[in-house]
């Protein structure tokens, strides 16, 4: 199962999110992580993209801990992010009842 993270911010944040990103825990070892992937853009600011991916028996856990992990960024100025669970099109289509 994959969760892909969302994030932006200005370049005006960029000192506070490297401080806030790097005084992060470690991930629970049910979590893999694959990024941050980021994106500059003069006038526009940054965009991060990260892919976690965990087994689907610890979704629950995964959201709880992503979820205190990305709520470390709240009050920095300009950023927003959003955190998505991604299915597999086989499962996808097995949701719809496709499959």
């Amino acid at each position: 199962m994959v969760i892909i993270a969302i994030m932006s911010y200005p370049l005006q944040s960029a000192n506070e999110m490297a401080k806030r990103f790097l005084a992060q825990p470690a991930l629970p070892a049910y979590i893999a992580m694959k990024g941050p992937y980021m994106d500059v853009e003069l006038g526009e600011g940054v965009k991060a993209i990260s892919v976690y991916e965990c087994d689907e028996s610890k979704y629950f856990d995964a959201q709880d801990a992503l979820a205190t992990r990305y709520a470390k960024y709240n009050g920095v100025p300009g950023c927003s992010y959003s955190i998505h669970r991604w299915a597999e099109a086989k499962d996808a289509l097995k949701a719809v009842g496709m499959a």
